[in-house]
C-alpha cells in the first residue's frame, strides 16, 4: 500500500518548529533559506533560550508557511531544538509546503504541532490531518486525533480518539493509486505548457 509522503511532512514541520529564536545570533548555512516570522508580539529569553511568538503568527521559510496563534521555540543545553505551535479556541495550526516541480502541496493541520529535536519526532494533536494535493486536487489524506512522524525511522503513526478529525473518533487514511497521481501531474503539466 502506498503511504502518504510524510517525509515531506517531516521536513516542513521540522524546519518550521526546529528553530532557535530569531532574536538570538545564529550561524546560518549558505544554502538554507531565510526564516521570517511575523507576529503581534515576541518575547525572547536569552538565558533559557526560549522564544515566544504570539498573535497571528506566520512563519515562512522557502516554500513552507506555518500559521498559528502561538509559537514557542527552545533549545536545550545539548543544542537540541524543540518547538510547539498552538491554535486559539476553534482554530488550527496550519502548515503548508509547496513543491512546484511536482505540482504538489502538502497541508498539515491540528490544534497543536510539536517538534522534539532529540528524537526527531513530530506530532500533530487534536483534529490532526495531513493532505497531499496535486495541482490543487486532494489525493492522499490521513486524519486522526494525533499523528506522529518518527523522523529517524521514517515511520508514522495515527491514533483515533475523542478529538479525531475522522468520524467516530477513528483514524481514516486515503491513498490514491500512483497512476492517478501521475495522470494528475501530467494533466497539470500539459495545462501549464
Amino acid at each position: 500500500m502506498k503511504t502518504l509522503p510524510l517525509a515531506l511532512f517531516a521536513a516542513l514541520v521540522g524546519s518550521c518548529l526546529a528553530l532557535s529564536a530569531q532574536a538570538a545570533p545564529a550561524q546560518a548555512k549558505a544554502a538554507e533559506p531565510d526564516t521570517i516570522i511575523l507576529s503581534d508580539t515576541l518575547h525572547y529569553d536569552d538565558i533559557s533560550k526560549v522564544s515566544t511568538f504570539t498573535g497571528n503568527v506566520v512563519l515562512t521559510r522557502g516554500a513552507m508557511t506555518l500559521r498559528a496563534d502561538k509559537l514557542v521555540t527552545r533549545e536545550d543545553a545539548q543544542g537540541n531544538q524543540f518547538g510547539t505551535a498552538t491554535a486559539g479556541k476553534g482554530g488550527a495550526v496550519t502548515i503548508r509546503q509547496e513543491n512546484p516541480a511536482k505540482f504538489e502541496t502538502l497541508i498539515a493541520t491540528g490544534q497543536q504541532a510539536d517538534y522534539a529535536g532529540q528524537s526527531g519526532d513530530i506530532t500533530l494533536t487534536g483534529q490532526a490531518t495531513v493532505t497531499r494535493q496535486i495541482c490543487g486536487q486532494s489525493f492522499d489524506n490521513v486524519r486522526g486525533a494525533r499523528i506522529i512522524y518518527h523522523e529517524k525511522t521514517g515511520t508514522y503513526e495515527a491514533f483515533g480518539g475523542q478529538n479525531s478529525a475522522a468520524a467516530g473518533g477513528r483514524v481514516r487514511s486515503l491513498a490514491q493509486p500512483q497512476s492517478r497521481v501521475d495522470q494528475a501531474i501530467a494533466k497539470c503539466r500539459a495545462g501549464r505548457s
